[in-house]
């Protein structure tokens, strides 16, 4: 009896080492664009984050003048940011905030990068009596649908499908400056 020797790969050995590299490449790019989309989603919020707290900070520091914050429709429209140079106050404050939803703070080529896709934001007066409460909200428009939020209907209608509407809200208290000694009475500012 001859023994024979096997010399060299066949080439179905080949072909099929060289499909199982393909289906994990396939699969690599595959986690590798849920990355990319994860990574934006958080970028997004993140900014939400920031920009929601900014507004905060404004009422927080002209609480005499809280009730001019509040919008009738949301900030952020527009395609670019007015010159806030000559305004004061709160209309400066508002002015500023409409030109960080838009992106105006960073820029590459005179295109606007610095906020999120479709940022809007709204300021409600959501307890009018003192101490009063306003709603700060920040929105825009997701990369993939989740379930819509419903802390406020800021932006409500703009994105197409609700479930690509995301939402950042913060609180904010007023409280009472003073009370009427006789009647025990909270003074509005």
């Amino acid at each position: 009896m001859l023994k024979t020797r096997q010399s060299g790969i066949s080439m179905i050995e080949v072909l099929v080492s060289i499909v199982i590299v393909v289906l994990g490449l396939l699969g690599l790019a595959g986690l590798l664009s849920r990355a990319t989309v994860a990574e934006m989603e958080s970028f997004q919020r993140a900014q939400a984050i920031v920009l929601v707290q900014d507004m905060v900070d404004r009422i927080n520091a002209n609480r005499k003048n809280s009730m001019s914050y509040v919008t009738a429709s949301p900030l952020g429209t527009g395609n670019s940011g007015a010159s806030c140079a000559g305004l004061n106050g709160f209309a400066r404050d508002r002015c500023e905030w409409n030109n960080a939803l838009l992106g105006a703070s960073e820029s590459s080529g005179g295109v606007k990068l610095g906020a999120m896709i479709g940022a809007r934001g709204c300021v409600q007066n959501t307890v009018a009596a003192m101490p009063r409460e306003f709603l700060v909200s920040v929105v825009w428009q997701g990369l993939t649908p989740t379930a819509a939020p419903g802390a406020t209907d800021c932006g409500t209608g703009e994105y197409g499908d609700e479930k690509n509407r995301r939402a950042i809200t913060a609180t904010v208290m007023i409280g009472c400056l003073q009370n009427n000694l006789a009647t025990g009475v909270c003074v509005t500012p």
